[in-house]
């Protein structure tokens, strides 16, 4: 059915979604995880939008404009179009790049950009816990999609020995807890060989006579006296609730909390949802929160830089000094650099572009580039006047 849906918007090209994982331990997708890959058309053939020049200017001053003012569909258009069309109850929607998701699963642990870890020692209250952090960061700004994980909701075949009753056939735990293996999950007795393979054959009871706690209880121990022993007279046979997955990180149990966010960057959206958090969400005694995902990356990235920035300039000054030899010079290049940023900020605001590692990064080589460029005009500007004070051509 998601399939479908996707296929439905003319700017697909190809889908293809898969259930589960991969039967390796190097898969960090979850078997709860349905990965959908979306190939696209080109560009040129997404459905058009109206700008303010369409139609008024020229096609030639029209392409000038059109990589700042897109006349087709954005990309977080139709993101945003899949979103509403692919809610489903129980299901929460991370878009990402392939390769990009698996990156952040192995290093974080969390598939969406942001994620909540809730550390406790009850599986039932981390997950109340989650429940109530959904329900507030729902209603923050940027919040695409929110989903905490519902660990407490899987049933379970309890068999509880009576230990008297096996002391009185003269059974053992041991013996016991083998004939419920062999005849629920069955047991290799022998192998078949066919040329070189090997077959395992495996024997255990039919489906009919292991379906249901009835006919479990119904399933016939062998006593060491050669008698034959309903399992119901050995043990208490019910089925219980518990949780479905555990977590255990740093020594405690955890619950995530997935949030998928648009139209915002990171660190402003988890500070302002931290805040939320933080003042409608009580914690019990022992039980704590973490911020994960690329939140995570960034605020370790931005720890590093806090150090390497000032380390960075230090060395930029000194070698601009040991270039001109002139600390007045080298303290207008440090001072004018920063304002060549100005045009920077502004393409940013142009193209909607978040703040984030990369554009720092990108800023920093801007930084550099533009210092570069003051020097090679020092440098002019000395020459020149060493050479119009030579040809007489400078009164003072």
């Amino acid at each position: 059915r998601q399939d479908r849906i996707i296929r439905s918007f003319p700017e697909v090209a190809r889908v293809h979604g898969k259930a589960g994982r991969a039967d390796t331990s190097t898969d960090p997708a979850p078997l709860s995880m349905i990965e959908t890959t979306i190939v696209l058309k080109p560009r040129e053939e997404w459905r058009p939008r109206t700008r303010w020049y369409t139609g008024r200017l020229p096609s030639f001053l029209a392409g000038v404009v059109r990589p700042i003012w897109p006349d087709r569909i954005s990309r977080e258009d139709l993101i945003s179009e899949m979103d509403q069309a692919l809610r489903f109850p129980g299901v929460t929607n991370a878009w990402t790049m392939p390769i990009k998701a698996r990156i952040d699963m192995l290093s974080t642990g969390v598939r969406t950009p942001v994620g909540i870890k809730v550390f406790g020692s009850d599986l039932a209250v981390i997950e109340s816990i989650g429940a109530r952090i959904e329900a507030v960061v729902r209603e923050v700004p940027g919040t695409r999609s929110v989903f905490a994980e519902r660990a407490a909701g899987g049933w379970f075949l309890d068999i509880e020995p009576d230990r008297e009753a096996l002391a009185r056939h003269g059974l053992t735990i041991e013996s016991f807890q083998m004939t419920i293996a062999a005849a629920v999950g069955g047991e290799n007795v022998t192998t078949v060989l066919d040329g070189r393979a090997r077959y395992p054959v495996n024997v255990r009871y039919p489906r009919e006579l292991r379906q249901d706690p009835d006919a479990i209880a119904r399933i016939l121990v062998a006593t060491p006296a050669g008698a034959q022993v309903p399992m119901g007279s050995l043990a208490t046979i019910r089925v219980v609730t518990g949780p479905s997955m555990i977590r255990n990180e740093s020594g405690f149990l955890a619950g995530y909390v997935y949030v998928d966010v648009t139209d915002r960057d990171i660190g402003g959206y988890v500070d302002e949802a931290r805040k939320k958090v933080r003042e409608q969400v009580e914690l019990p005694a022992g039980y704590s929160l973490q911020w994960s995902g690329q939140y995570e990356n960034m605020q370790r990235v931005a720890d590093r830089l806090r150090l390497i920035v000032p380390i960075t300039l230090l060395l930029i000054a000194g070698l601009l000094y040991l270039n001109t030899r002139s600390m007045f010079k080298t303290l207008l290049i440090l001072v004018a650099v920063p304002f060549s940023a100005i045009g920077a900020i502004w393409l940013f605001h142009l193209l909607h572009y978040n703040v984030s590692i990369a554009a720092w990064v990108g800023m920093i080589a801007l930084l550099g580039l533009d210092a570069e460029t003051a020097v090679f005009m020092l440098l002019f500007l000395d020459l020149s006047w060493k050479e119009a004070r030579a040809a007489g051509r400078l009164n003072s």
